[in-house]
C-alpha cells in the first residue's frame, strides 16, 4: 500500500504537460507492455469518449475522455506493484520514469483500470482505481478470468478546466501521430496496430496507415547528413535528425522536435532559425489523387543520448537550458539549430527558391528605395529575415548591420592608435580606411537621396492645391527651416536652408520665428513669410550676416505704395538695428558688428509683372542675366540685396544636385 500526497503530486506539473499528454502515456504504456517479439501482432484501440451534452444535428460532441485497450501482457503482480510505487524502476530499460500515470490526474478527474493477465496456468481480472489521496491504487478488486487472451483497458474520463478543442477523430489521429511518430518508424522494434476511433468502432482510424507507400499521410525524406556533434561538458554528444513531410498540413507549420526514449518531448517551429519555413510546401512529384491536396509541412525529429539522459520527469522539457547552458554545455537552441540546417539542406531546391525570391525583394527595395545601402546589402546576412520581408523590416535590418560594421571600425580604429609603432600596422590601416571610406560613401548616398525627396516636398508646396489655393506660409517654412526654433535646439541636418544657399549649412548662430531680444521684441531668423530668417557663421566681425525674406507665392500688395510691409525696407531696417547692436545672440552675447562687417539680404517671391515693376522702377534694382532675379548693392552700409523668385530658389537647388540624383538613379 503507497502512502504519498498523491494532489501535491499532481499539483507540481508543470512542465511542458499538454492535455494530450496523459493519452500519449497510456498509449507507449500498451506498446511496451507487449509480448517481447510479438509487437508485429499487437493491437492498441483508442477510443474518444464523448461528453453527454445537447449538441447541434452536424455537431461532434465534445471530448470527456479516452479509453486506451491493448492486448499486451495485462497488470499481472509485477506490473501492478510498479504502478503502485512512486517513481518505479520497472521500465527504465525502456525510458520509463515511474511518474507518466500521475499526468492523467492532472487533465481527467479519473483513471479506471480493467486488465486480464496470466497467472500460471490460470487467467485472472484485475481492477482498481488510481487514487486521489494517499493511496495510488484504490477500489482494487482480483478475480478468475474467463478470457482467453490477456490485455488491459486503461480509461481515463472527466475532463477538467482545460478542454480539449480538437473534438473529431481525424483531428485527434493526427495529432497522436505526429507525437507517436518515432514508435512507428521505429524499424527496430515494430510497433503494435494503433487505432483510434469513436465508440463501437466508428471513425476508425489507423496511425500507422499515415505512412504507407504510395497514398500515406507521411513519407520520410532522404537526409544526405542526417548526424551532427555538439561539444558538451563531458565531451562531443552526438545526435540524428529524421526528416518526415506531411501532407495536409492544416494550417500547422514546419517543425523540429525533440525526441527522448521514442517520445515527442518539445517542438519549436523551423522558422525561427529558418524563416523560408513559414509556408507550405508543395510536392509537385505526387500525382493529384481525386483532387487531393498534396501541400505538406516538415517536420524534424532529432534523437540522442543527449536527450535521453536529461527529458525532465513529465517528458514536458529537458534539464539543459533553452538559450545556453553552461552546466551540460548543449542547449535546446543549439540543438534546434543545428537540425534546422540539416533540414534545410535536405529541402534543397525548394529553399534555395525561396531565398532566391527574397534576395530579389531586397535588391528591389535597395535599387528603388536605398541605394545608399548597395554595399551594406552586398555584405549583410539576410537569413533571419521573414521570408517576404516588408521595406521597414529590410531597412531595420541593414541598418542594424551598418552599426555593428561601424562600431567593429571604431574599435579597429581605437586598436590602431593604441599602438607606437604604426608602421608596422599599414595592411590594418588600409583596410580600415576602406571601411570608412565605403561608410562615408553610403552616408552620403543616403543624404543626397533625402534632398532628392526634400526638392519634391518643396515643389509641391509652391503648387496651387485643388481649390486653386497655395500652402499655408507655415507647410512651406518648416520644409526649409522649422519655426520656433535657434540654434540651441537646431543641428545642420535639421534644416534644409541648402535649398536657398549651400554655405548656410552650418550655421553657427541661427533664429527662426523667435523674437532677438526677449518675447516683446523683434523677430529675426523668422517665419517662411512676412519675416525674416538671419544665419550668421562664427561670431566674428569678418563673417556675414544674412538675411531672409519670403512672401507667400503670388502675393505682390507688399509693391503698393502705400503698403507697411516692404520687404526691401525691412532688410534695411534689421541691418541697421544690427549695426546698432540692438540683438544679441540666444547665450546673451553680443552680435560682433564693424563697418567692415558684410550683410547679405534675399527677398524671396514671385516675380509677377506689379512686382517687377516695383523692384525695377521704385527700388532701382539690376535685373538679372536667367530674368529670375534682380540685385543691388547699399554701399553706405555694406549690403547686398537679391530679390529673388522661387521657381530660382527651386531651379537652382535642383541644378546643383543635379549631378549627384543622376550618379545615384534618383
Amino acid at each position: 500500500m503507497s502512502n504519498i500526497n498523491i494532489r501535491r503530486v499532481i499539483d507540481n506539473i508543470r512542465s511542458g504537460t499538454t492535455v494530450y499528454t496523459p493519452v500519449i502515456e497510456l498509449i507507449v504504456n500498451a506498446i511496451q507492455a507487449m509480448p517481447e517479439g510479438q509487437a508485429e501482432t499487437g493491437r492498441i484501440e483508442v477510443t474518444v469518449l464523448r461528453a453527454q451534452e445537447h449538441v447541434l444535428f452536424d455537431q461532434v460532441p465534445a471530448v470527456d475522455g479516452f479509453e486506451v485497450r491493448d492486448n499486451g501482457v495485462g497488470f499481472n503482480k509485477t506490473n501492478r506493484d510498479a504502478f503502485d510505487e512512486l517513481y518505479t524502476a520497472n521500465k527504465l530499460k525502456q525510458g520509463g520514469k515511474g511518474f507518466g500515470r500521475f499526468t492523467c490526474l492532472k487533465y481527467f478527474d479519473r483513471l479506471h483500470v480493467e486488465s486480464d493477465y496470466r497467472e500460471g496456468e490460470t487467467m485472472r481480472h484485475r481492477t482498481f482505481d488510481m487514487g486521489l489521496e494517499n493511496d495510488i491504487i484504490v477500489g482494487e478488486t482480483v478475480r478468475p478470468s474467463d478470457a482467453v487472451h490477456s490485455g488491459t483497458s486503461v480509461t481515463i474520463s472527466g475532463i477538467r478546466a482545460i478542454k480539449l478543442q480538437d473534438r473529431s477523430v481525424e483531428i485527434i489521429a493526427r495529432s497522436l501521430v505526429e507525437k507517436l511518430l518515432p514508435y512507428l518508424v521505429d524499424t527496430a522494434v515494430p510497433c503494435p496496430r494503433i487505432i483510434v476511433q469513436d465508440a463501437g468502432g466508428a471513425n476508425a482510424v489507423v496511425l500507422n496507415d499515415y505512412l504507407s507507400a504510395g497514398d500515406g499521410h507521411i513519407s520520410e525524406m532522404t537526409v544526405p547528413a542526417p548526424l551532427f556533434t555538439l561539444p558538451a561538458t563531458d565531451g562531443p554528444r552526438e545526435f540524428l535528425v529524421r526528416v518526415f513531410k506531411f501532407y495536409s498540413p492544416r494550417s500547422q507549420k514546419s517543425k523540429i522536435s525533440l525526441v527522448a526514449h521514442r517520445r515527442e518531448v518539445t517542438d519549436v517551429t523551423i522558422q525561427t532559425y529558418v524563416p523560408e519555413f513559414a509556408d507550405e510546401f508543395h510536392d509537385a512529384t505526387l500525382p493529384a489523387d481525386g483532387g487531393r491536396d498534396r501541400n505538406y509541412i516538415v517536420k524534424a525529429y532529432v534523437y540522442g543520448s543527449y536527450l535521453d539522459e536529461n527529458v525532465s520527469l513529465e517528458r514536458g522539457a529537458f534539464h539543459f537550458g533553452r538559450d545556453t547552458d553552461l552546466l551540460l554545455g548543449v542547449s535546446q537552441a543549439q540543438i534546434e539549430s543545428a537540425a534546422a540546417d540539416i533540414t534545410r539542406e535536405a529541402m534543397g531546391k525548394d529553399i534555395s527558391t525561396r531565398r532566391e525570391r527574397k534576395q530579389k525583394r531586397i535588391d528591389a527595395y535597395v535599387a528603388n528605395e536605398a541605394p545608399w545601402h548597395a554595399s551594406v546589402a552586398a555584405e549583410a546576412d539576410f537569413s533571419s529575415l521573414p521570408m517576404n520581408p516588408s521595406d521597414t523590416e529590410i531597412e531595420i535590418h541593414l541598418q542594424r548591420h551598418k552599426h555593428a560594421v561601424e562600431i567593429k571600425t571604431r574599435g579597429e580604429v581605437a586598436t590602431i592608435l593604441a599602438k607606437d609603432d604604426m608602421s608596422a600596422l599599414s595592411e590594418q590601416v588600409t583596410k580600415v580606411l576602406a571601411q570608412i571610406s565605403q561608410t562615408s560613401k553610403n552616408d552620403l548616398a543616403h543624404y543626397v537621396s533625402m534632398r532628392k525627396c526634400v526638392l519634391d516636398l518643396f515643389r509641391k508646396s509652391l503648387e496651387r492645391d485643388k481649390d486653386g489655393k497655395y500652402k499655408s506660409e507655415g507647410e512651406v517654412h518648416d520644409i526649409i527651416v522649422p519655426r520656433r526654433k535657434d540654434s540651441d535646439e537646431l543641428d545642420y541636418e535639421d534644416h534644409n536652408l541648402w535649398i536657398l544657399d549651400e554655405r548656410l549649412n552650418f550655421a553657427d548662430y541661427l533664429t527662426s520665428d523667435l523674437p532677438m531680444n526677449g518675447p516683446q521684441s523683434d523677430r529675426g531668423d523668422v517665419t517662411i513669410f512676412n519675416h525674416k530668417v538671419a544665419f550668421r557663421g562664427e561670431n566674428e566681425a569678418s563673417n556675414p550676416i544674412i538675411i531672409f525674406e519670403f512672401k507667400r507665392p503670388l502675393r505682390h500688395d507688399f509693391a503698393n505704395a502705400s503698403s507697411d510691409d516692404d520687404p526691401v525696407e525691412q532688410v534695411v531696417r534689421y541691418v541697421r538695428r544690427f549695426r546698432s547692436g540692438d540683438f544679441q545672440t540666444p547665450e546673451g552675447r553680443e552680435i560682433i558688428v564693424t563697418e567692415t562687417t558684410p550683410f547679405y539680404g534675399y527677398v524671396v517671391c514671385d516675380l509677377t509683372t506689379k512686382v517687377r515693376d516695383w523692384v525695377r522702377d521704385v527700388k532701382d534694382f539690376t535685373p538679372m542675366p536667367d530674368g529670375l532675379g534682380w540685385y543691388r548693392w547699399y554701399s553706405n552700409m555694406n549690403l547686398y540685396i537679391e530679390v529673388l523668385s522661387w521657381d530660382k530658389i527651386r531651379k537652382d537647388a535642383e541644378m546643383r544636385n543635379k549631378i549627384f540624383f543622376h550618379k545615384l538613379g534618383i
